[in-house]
């Protein structure tokens, strides 16, 4: 398999705060909202640093670049065993599960 380009790894997170914000709009609980909060905030510290980046850099293999997603990888591999639990739409943790799935996936390599 291909190792992601830090353009795949910029989408892919991109994809994955839309689909984390959905369920914070969703979310009955302020602790499910934090939950999400944090999840977002530190997807965002880390593209927001690849972002930093030259475009023509943006071809190179994606290695985590920020402490606060390196421990957010963590959180969201526990996020996805417990989806139904914490997400009351259907339809957004199925989605979010293929998101989590294609972010963690991003460094497996």
């Amino acid at each position: 398999m291909t190792p992601a380009s830090i353009a795949d790894a910029l989408k892919t997170m991109s994809e994955l705060v839309a689909g984390l914000e959905d369920a914070y709009w969703e979310a009955a609980t302020i602790e499910t909202k934090d939950l999400f909060f944090d999840l977002i905030s530190a997807v965002n510290v880390e593209s927001s640093e690849l972002a930093k980046l030259s475009i023509q850099d943006h071809h190179l293999e994606y290695e985590p670049v920020t402490v606060e997603f390196k421990r957010a990888r963590t959180r969201l591999t526990d996020l996805r065993k417990i989806l139904d639990e914490r997400v009351a739409r259907s339809a957004t943790a199925a989605r979010l599960e293929v998101l989590i799935s294609d972010v963690v996936g991003l460094v497996a390599h």
